[in-house]
Parts: C-alpha cells; structure tokens; sequence
C-alpha cells in the first residue's frame, strides 16, 4: 500500500498543481480589475460658487468630462436650469454657515460614496478707496473669501484623510500675488488664500493630499459689476478724483478679458495632471505679469502699475 500511493500521491500532487496554476490564472484575470477599479470609477467633484462666472463653467467643463459634479450655490432654486444638465447635482452651500457646508459634504458622500476634488471658488469683489469701507463690508469680504475656504477644508479634511486621497483647489487670483489701486480688500483676501494654502500643503503631504492654487488674471465676469461691492462713505469726497480716474482703466480690463471656460480648463486640468504643480497662473497676462513682479523690484513694478492705471490722471 505504501510503495503503491506513492506514485498516486505524486500524480495527484501533479494534477493539483496544474489545476492550482489553471485556477490561479483565472483569479488573477478576475482580480487584476479590481485592483485598478479606483482607477477607471466615475470621479466626483465638489464646486462652490457655481450660481455664474468660474464656477458655472468649471461645473459644466467637469461635467462634460464625464465627471459627477455637485454644483453649489447659496440658492440652488435660481438655477434649476444647471441641475437639467446630465451629471449635474445641485445642492445648497453657503461658505459662510458650517452647518451648511457639513450637510453638503454628507449628502455627497451618501450620494456618490465619494468626493475626490474640492473646487473652492465662492468669492466677490470689494472695490474702492479702503477709508470708505464700512466694518460690515470689511467683515463680509474676509468670511466670504477667507473664513469659506477656511470652513470648506476643514469639512472635508476627514474624508479625504480617511481614505488617503484627495484634491483641493483653491481659486485665488494674480491679485494673490500682485497689488492694483482700489482693492486693498480683495487683495487682502487673496494673500491671505495663498499663504493659508502654501502653507497647509506641508500637513497634508503625508496624507496624500494636494493643495493647488489657480491664479486667474481678469476674466470677463460679472466679478466687475453684479458681484463688486462699491465702497461709499457719506461725506467722503478725497478720493472721489482717484478713483475717477483709475476705476474706469480696471473695468475696461475685466470687459475686453478672455471668458471663464479658460479658467474652468484649467481647473480641471489640476485636478488631472497627477502633477505635485502648486499654482495654475491663467488668462489676461497674468504667467507674464506674475513673472515681472518677481523679477523687478517692488518700487519699479508699482510705477509701472501706477502708470497703465492712473495714466487718465490729471
């Protein structure tokens, strides 16, 4: 019995090693798949601000790209017409109330199972002399464009963290880097965006997640009417020739710019490029621009700035 399993058992051991190498190439074409599902999934987007300007075209580019897109907005029922789009969920957010935001994230999770990218682009314009600007205006302007992006990042922090991957892109501004007469304000926000993000980027390394900053010059949106917020003050009068004379030369520029789809490509492309790349400089000569400031002495490019603004200037 002894002397006869042996060939037995070594036949045996023969056939189960080829129907075990047989099995282990059908697992592995079964397998092999899933391990790069992640890969080809539906990727989801979070953008706020969408109501008009960047954030509108940046919701439809990643729609079009096949992405899910949650387009948010402080009123979501004024713009039905973005939620017919295929891809496109509409929810309310304001950057403002941590409640809302909180709510959106969980209802976008529960939703699509997963957000990979958050789009910060909520955000306005102030404009004028800063002596006229009332603490209201002053305290709106940083809650909107600071204390939001603030209030976003940290909301969405544990799920990217949790899951080890993620995207934020923070819609900044040339003016994050570069100064103009009249937006001491807005200026001061955008600063504020870029050294709160080159900085964050440095925690949240490990965890792989990335921070990007998009730097857009002027773009043709309502960011120099329907949303600017004028600075008025009863009885104030100094500046009234200044800003007479240098208002009208930044108007023009923002009406003769490129529209926001060249923003929203660019946008889409931080989010897909792979790429370590900090900041997307785009449109209006703002690679260019941001190129001199560094280059030229801080008292050359303010007389270069005061000479294409202020030339109307008598």
């Amino acid at each position: 019995m002894v002397v006869n399993s042996k060939p037995t058992q070594i036949a045996d051991l023969v056939r189960f090693s080829s129907k075990k190498s047989a099995f282990v190439k059908i697992f592995s074409h079964c397998v092999r798949p899933t391990l790069y599902i992640k890969a080809f999934m539906k990727k989801t987007v979070l953008i706020t601000g969408t109501s008009s300007g960047i954030g509108r075209a940046t919701a439809l580019y990643f729609a079009k790209q096949n992405w899910n897109v949650i387009a948010t907005m402080r009123n979501p029922e004024k713009h039905q017409d973005l939620a017919a789009i295929p891809g496109i969920t509409l929810m309310a957010l304001d950057v403002t109330q941590e409640s809302s935001i909180e709510q959106s994230i969980k209802d976008s999770i529960l939703k699509f199972g997963n957000i990979d990218v958050i789009v910060n682009n909520a955000g306005y314009g102030t404009v004028g002399p800063f002596e006229a600007a009332s603490q209201e205006q002053v305290k709106r302007q940083f809650e909107t464009n600071v204390y939001g992006v603030f209030n976003v990042i940290r909301a969405i922090l544990p799920h990217f963290r949790q899951k080890k991957d993620g995207i934020i892109i923070n819609v900044s501004s040339m003016g994050g880097r570069i100064t103009f007469p009249l937006y001491s304000l807005y200026h001061g926000t955008k600063w504020a965006v870029e050294g709160f993000s080159e900085s964050l980027q440095f925690e949240l390394r490990e965890h792989h997640i990335r921070v990007k900053l998009i730097e857009p010059g002027a773009i043709k949106t309502d960011f120099y009417d329907r949303s600017q917020d004028l600075f008025k003050k009863d009885g104030l009068t100094a500046y009234d020739a200044y800003v007479e004379s240098a208002l009208p030369m930044m108007q023009q520029t923002g009406a003769k710019a490129p529209g926001p789809e060249i923003v929203a490509k660019t946008i889409y492309k931080a989010a897909t490029d792979g790429r370590k790349k900090m900041r997307y400089p785009i449109g209006s000569g703002a690679p260019f621009l941001l190129f001199l400031r560094r280059v030229l002495s801080t008292r050359i490019f303010m007389g270069m700035v005061r000479m294409v603004v202020e030339k109307k200037k008598k």
